[in-house]
C-alpha cells in the first residue's frame, strides 16, 4: 500500500509538534524548507528521535561536489528520504546517490505540481511541450544516474510507472480529498487515484494542516488508500 506523508509545512517546530499531536496515526512525515530553515536540523533529529520516518525535501539543485555534502549531512542525521532537481543533471544525480549509499533513499523532482504547460515552457524556453512528455524525459535522465525514484504530479504517475518498471519511488505531491481545494498545486488528484496509478509515497499538507479536524482529514485520505 501507498505511504501517507504528512508535510509539515509550518513556520515553527511548536506548530509541528502540535499538529503531530493531533494526528497520531501519521507515520512519515516532510519536513521542506520552511520548517527546515526555521528549526534547523534539530527538528530533523527530534522526529527521528520519536519514531517518524523522515523526508527531507529541499531539492538540492547545485554543483556535485555541494550536494554530495548535504547529501552526506542528511544520512548523518538520519534521514529516510532526500529530494534533488532531476534539472540539475546525470552527473549531480549520480553523485548524490553514491553518497547516500542504500539506506537513504535519493529522489528526482520533475516537474513541480505548480507549473502548468505555458509556465514549464518559459522556464525551459521552449514554445511547444507536453508536461507528461517532459516529467517522462527528466525521469529517463533519473534513472540513468540511478537514483531511487522520481517526484511528480499525479497525472504523470501511472506514465511514469510504466516507464520506471515497478521497483522505482514514486513520490507524489498535490493529493487532496475529492472537495479540497487545489490552491497554488494546478495539477492535483486524490489519494485513492494516485495510489491505483502506481504513487508509492503520497504528500499532503494543507487539507490536513488546515482541516478544522486534522485527525479526520488523515483518516479520510487514509480510508481512500482502500
Amino acid at each position: 500500500m501507498a505511504e501517507l506523508v504528512l508535510a509539515l509545512d509550518l513556520p515553527t517546530p511548536e506548530a509541528g509538534d502540535k499538529i503531530l499531536a493531533r494526528v497520531p496515526a501519521v507515520r512519515w512525515v516532510k519536513v521542506g524548507s520552511v520548517l527546515f530553515t526555521a528549526a534547523g536540523p534539530s527538528m530533523v533529529t527530534n522526529l527521528k528521535s520519536r519514531g517518524y520516518r523522515v523526508f527531507l525535501d529541499l531539492k538540492w539543485h547545485d554543483i556535485p561536489n555541494t550536494v554530495v555534502g548535504a547529501v552526506r549531512q542528511a544520512r548523518r542525521l538520519g534521514v529516510d528520504m532526500v529530494t534533488v532537481h532531476t534539472l540539475g543533471g546525470e552527473g549531480m544525480m549520480a553523485a548524490a546517490k553514491e553518497a547516500a549509499g542504500a539506506d537513504l533513499a535519493v529522489v528526482g523532482v520533475t516537474v513541480l505540481t505548480s507549473h502548468d504547460q505555458a509556465g514549464f515552457a518559459a522556464v525551459v524556453g521552449r514554445d511547444q511541450l507536453d508536461l507528461g512528455t517532459e516529467a517522462e524525459r527528466l525521469a529517463e535522465l533519473a534513472q540513468r544516474a540511478g537514483i531511487d525514484g522520481v517526484v511528480s504530479s499525479p497525472l504523470e504517475t501511472a506514465r511514469l510507472r510504466a516507464l520506471l518498471g515497478p521497483d522505482k519511488l514514486l513520490v507524489t505531491p498535490g493529493i487532496r480529498g475529492a472537495g479540497d481545494r487545489a490552491g497554488d498545486q494546478v495539477r492535483v488528484a486524490t489519494a485513492g487515484a494516485a495510489a491505483r496509478a502506481g504513487s508509492t509515497h503520497l504528500v499532503v499538507g494543507r487539507p490536513v494542516l488546515e482541516a478544522a479536524d486534522p485527525a479526520q482529514a488523515w483518516a479520510a485520505l487514509t480510508a481512500d488508500l482502500g
